[in-house]
């Protein structure tokens, strides 16, 4: 089930690759691996708290992205003054996808068109449309009151989750256990979306519509899985397992386990054409995507599909574990180079673990030596250093976040005790 691409053609010196939107370590990533290879729009205010060394002016375009005008007239500008050609863009972030869009069509190139972006991002729309093409996934409704989330949880007679329609992650997403809870949480999410107007992340083309959707919460196993689809033609990149986190908010990861095989009583074709039907199901017909889904059972219920390669850690566990760079790969699939495909040679376990706070305060010291003595870490990726203010959940979602560990488990104990003694060996001041 595992693959690797592979790029078998040159790069051209007269064309880029535009990559849009991208947080500063991801450039970073791609300009040491692919130089000259790509120019990047990136929003001001991303470079601004970006640690990492800026790009010249000849590879990067700082503006607005919210502006989706000024952010065409920029790329252009920048092309025509310096020479280049773009024959591909690539998007790894949520927010930026509508805006990729925008631009492929301006410029005539290949990405999923602006309805396709919106099936996708608009959690309720993905799961009518599976549902009305036979797919699995939970019972869902369209929110605008906290009257009429209680009501959600009386019609389904149990647990339900309530998050925001257009979000990502574990971000304001709460599990509800009673109507009281969901008439709370409805509260709670409705105000911080309204915190959050300047976010990207909460766009929605209609000012107007529900921003609060109710689902079903599905018991199961959770995996998330990148996969390729170009026309017909489907190819699974790589399969995780999810271990959630005993602390913090609904949805929160603690690590990815990586594997090799599916899970037991699905079947390879079968799963396959899962895959295809739920990407076409919502307008994706040439897109590396990221699924996220429950197996429970002989079943697969899907949760969310994005036109994009997974983010967070999974790029840097692909790359340990494979020597597999994914996002060089989705360059060389948005300038339609020819790839191959090819099955790594004794997979093995590898987990990628989340590092997060415990409290919020002003981060004095972290101490990485004694997860650098274990034999089974391969590598330690921090985000944050001394002087870092770490804000709690629900008031701030990425700050917590202190960075992640790539390590390769022992056979024994079990993974998530092993993800225990792994982050209870980061040794962290908070003040």
């Amino acid at each position: 089930m595992n693959l690797f691409l592979k790029r078998v053609l040159p790069v051209c010196n007269n064309t880029r690759v535009l990559v849009v939107g991208t947080t500063t370590d991801y450039i970073d990533w791609i300009r040491k691996g692919n130089p000259k290879r790509a120019i990047f729009l990136t929003d001001r205010l991303i470079r601004q708290k970006g640690a990492e060394p800026c790009p010249s002016p000849e590879e990067e375009i700082l503006c607005d992205l919210s502006d989706y005008n000024q952010s065409i007239q920029a790329v252009k500008k920048h092309i025509a003054r310096n020479g280049f050609s773009i024959n591909g863009i690539a998007c790894f972030d949520c927010e930026s996808m509508e805006l990729s869009s925008f631009l492929a069509q301006y410029l005539e190139l290949s990405y999923p068109d602006i309805e396709t972006i919106r099936n996708c991002r608009d959690k309720y729309v993905s799961k009518v449309r599976w549902t009305e093409n036979g797919l699995k996934s939970p019972a869902a409704r369209l929110i605008k009151s906290r009257e009429e989330a209680s009501a959600f949880f009386r019609d389904i007679k149990g647990p339900c989750v309530l998050k925001p329609l257009s979000g990502s992650g574990s971000e304001l997403v709460f599990c509800c256990t009673d109507e009281k809870s969901c008439e709370k949480v409805f509260n709670i999410i409705d105000s911080g979306i309204r915190e959050r107007q300047a976010n990207r992340m909460y766009h929605l083309p209609d000012p107007e519509q529900a921003k609060v959707i109710a689902e079903e919460l599905i018991e199961g196993i959770e995996f998330s899985c990148d996969f390729m689809i170009e026309d017909n033609s489907l190819e699974v990149i790589r399969l995780t397992r999810k271990i959630h986190s005993p602390a913090g908010p609904l949805g929160t990861i603690r690590g990815y386990v990586l594997t090799d095989s599916l899970p037991d009583g699905i079947e390879e074709d079968h799963f396959l054409h899962i895959l295809h039907k739920a990407a076409s199901s919502l307008g994706v017909c040439r897109a590396i995507c990221m699924l996220d889904f429950v197996a429970r059972g002989h079943e697969i219920i899907l949760l969310e599909l994005t036109p994009r390669p997974g983010g967070d850690c999974l790029p840097f566990l692909l790359r340990r574990a494979w020597d597999f760079d994914i996002l060089t790969s989705a360059l060389d699939f948005a300038q339609k180079r020819r790839l191959r495909f090819s099955k790594p040679k004794n997979v093995e376990s590898y987990i990628g673990l989340r590092l997060h706070a415990y409290h919020g305060g002003i981060l004095e010291r972290i101490d990485t030596e004694r997860l650098r003595q274990d034999a089974r870490v391969c590598e330690i990726f921090l985000t944050r250093g001394p002087g870092h203010l770490i804000r709690m959940p629900p008031e701030d979602y990425d700050s917590w976040l202190l960075g992640h560990v790539i390590f390769k488990p022992y056979y024994e104990p079990d993974f998530e005790t092993q993800c225990n003694q792994l982050s209870d060996s980061l040794r962290v001041e908070i003040n």
